[in-house]
């Protein structure tokens, strides 16, 4: 089956500076902040912090239209959606509210994607969610749902919060799929950033 893009929702910020520009601060952040998975791996994957370098790697994913037909956005443009993502990370970074890691095929170091743990605000409500983004060319050979089952593993083992979210656009349905395979389930649909979405949730399992 054809999935849809997979991915969900972790920035919706105004334009900002270019991230190939970034003041020397973002450069020389701590390594052991919060929530993030630098040095995590699976199988297959390895995680690592977001880096200015990444920037024209990922730009791709914004000039697939696939990749981001769901989403309302104050602007179309690849490149400015791009520098909105690297600015609104940065910033996650240096508040320690978590952030996006890149994804690295473990074998060939080829860029796959990003995933995460996040802060989030939804229905007045503070949340730790689990976001995923996988480029187009690799969808449909689980890298998403390998992603999000290490950010569920790495949240619980390390006590950052009892329950985890996802918050997916009520139509794309390979994220969905994806939630549902790290053990999730819909709690509710809401508005999220001016978008129809889905709250996946999954409630921390005591032994």
């Amino acid at each position: 089956m054809k999935w849809a893009p997979l991915w969900c929702p972790f920035f919706f910020c105004k334009p900002s500076a270019d991230p190939h520009q970034l003041p020397t601060r973002f450069s020389i952040l701590l390594f052991s902040m919060k929530y993030l998975l630098d040095g995590q791996e699976t199988e297959r994957l390895h995680f690592r912090k977001l880096q200015p370098d990444d920037f024209s790697g990922w730009l791709e994913f914004f000039r697939n239209p696939k990749a981001i037909r769901f989403w309302n956005y104050q602007t179309t443009d690849p490149e400015q959606l791009c520098k909105n993502w690297f600015t609104k990370t940065f910033e996650r970074y240096e508040q320690n509210t978590g952030g996006m890691n890149i994804l690295l095929d473990k074998h060939t170091g080829e860029l796959i994607g990003q995933a995460g743990l996040c802060i989030q605000i939804v229905d007045d409500q503070e949340e730790l969610e689990i976001g995923y983004f996988i480029l187009p060319k690799y969808w449909n050979f689980g890298f998403a749902s390998e992603a999000a089952l290490c950010c569920k593993e790495y949240a619980f083992e390390n006590n950052f919060s009892e329950t985890l979210i996802s918050i997916i656009h009520e139509n794309n349905i390979g994220s969905q799929q994806a939630a549902i395979r790290n053990g999730m389930s819909i709690e509710k649909s809401t508005i999220y950033a001016g978008n129809p979405v889905l709250i996946f949730r999954i409630e921390k399992t005591h032994k």
